[in-house]
């Protein structure tokens, strides 16, 4: 035990000298300018009080599922939701996970085989690498966003190939060339996969639909722990594909099922959603007035987004934590995202806006980090 402690000891103690140590922090009462609450479902008295009156109605609901959905733990309110929300983005079918992070480890392990080929996006999801690296399959990575790199992976693809992109990316908060990509994908025959875990919400049904696409896509993963203020995800696909995981996605299979409370959640924050147009238009507000706000320099770049997500680049761990204090002083809440979670060189301030923030909120935020562009 002793070499086991002292290898976790050395470890540690290399993340604390290089200045890149996590630890968890409380809540606080700072302005929220980091969360992925987008349209402030999480904090709604509104969707609080209708998940109480839908739980209500449901006396004999019970606090946990007591199993998985393959022995104990199916609902046939769970297969009714999934059904409802693969209509609601215009899918065949879904199949809910605990998690985006379940999602997509299930969907990805299971779905590629030996002899297969999986090609994601450079920046893509930390889940969706760990569910290719549990495949089977030949991995390959292309150039962000970019379609030469991706034809040029493609080429190098077998039996069946699968491209996994985000369409609003987590770290960067800009937009894949869906449609594009899909045009190079179908050259290839190969399947596109889309997480829309930070589009959903800001495009109401998701990029995808937005767009148009859906039809051509191969399978879509939203997540409820985002704009939907719950927790959760859906892989949302055909007929088909949902069987097939069913009885091949280990995620699925050897997890508990959500329990009702969860459920309940999930289809009162749909209902919500529906009518969220005002909450939209609020968040898309706050967006163009801070772009147009913020102030940008060639030594701190706001990087192009047209998303709830925006980011200053800062180029160094120090430089990120130093803004963040700054702002944190001030009284808003935003976290430096520090190497290694993202590349060396690339270490930022990571802004999330929401529909929530008020007018002052926002021009206080854009004026601290213009006094601090302008005074380096």
């Amino acid at each position: 035990m002793r070499l086991a402690n002292d290898y976790l000891k050395s470890k540690l103690d290399e993340r604390k000298s290089s200045g890149i140590y996590r630890t968890l922090k409380p809540e606080n009462s700072l302005v929220d300018f980091c969360s992925n609450d987008y349209l402030g479902f999480a904090r709604s008295i509104v969707l609080k009080e209708r998940i109480e009156a839908e739980i209500k109605s449901h006396p004999l609901s019970l606090n946990g599922s007591t199993g998985s959905r393959l022995l104990s733990g199916n609902l046939q309110y769970a297969e009714e939701l999934e059904y409802q929300i693969a209509a609601f983005h215009d899918f065949e079918a879904g199949l809910l996970f605990n998690s985006g992070y379940d999602a997509n480890l299930g969907l990805l392990s299971s779905l590629a085989q030996r002899g297969d080929t999986i090609i994601l996006d450079e920046l893509i999801h930390a889940s969706a690498i760990d569910g290719a690296r549990l495949s089977y399959a030949t991995r390959y990575s292309f150039r962000h966003n970019d379609t030469e790199s991706l034809e040029a992976k493609l080429k190098l693809s077998k039996g069946n190939c699968y491209v996994v992109v985000e369409s609003i990316y987590s770290m960067n908060g800009d937009s894949s060339p869906l449609n594009e990509i899909l045009n190079i994908t179908e050259k290839y025959g190969a399947h596109l996969i889309v997480d829309e875990a930070h589009a959903v919400g800001l495009y109401k049904k998701g990029l995808v639909n937005e767009q148009g696409l859906q039809n051509r896509v191969f399978a879509s993963v939203v997540t409820f722990g985002k704009a939907l203020g719950c927790h959760g995800a859906i892989v949302l696909s055909s007929n088909l594909l949902r069987d097939y995981l069913i009885n091949f996605a280990r995620p699925f299979i050897y997890s508990t099922a959500p329990s009702f409370h969860h459920l309940a959640s999930i289809k009162m924050a749909y209902e919500l959603l529906n009518t969220a147009d005002e909450e939209i238009s609020g968040l898309k507000d706050n967006i163009n007035l801070f772009k147009k706000q913020v102030d940008q320099s060639e030594t701190t770049p706001l990087l192009l987004s047209n998303s709830a997500i925006q980011c200053i680049i800062l180029k160094s761990n120090d430089k990120a934590r130093e803004i963040a204090n700054i702002l944190q002083s001030a009284g808003l809440d935003v976290r430096p995202i520090l190497s290694p979670t993202v590349a060396a060189g690339a270490e930022r301030i990571r802004i999330c806006l929401h529909s929530f923030n008020t007018l002052n909120e926002v021009n206080l935020l854009t004026n601290t980090i213009n006094n601090f562009i302008n005074a380096r």
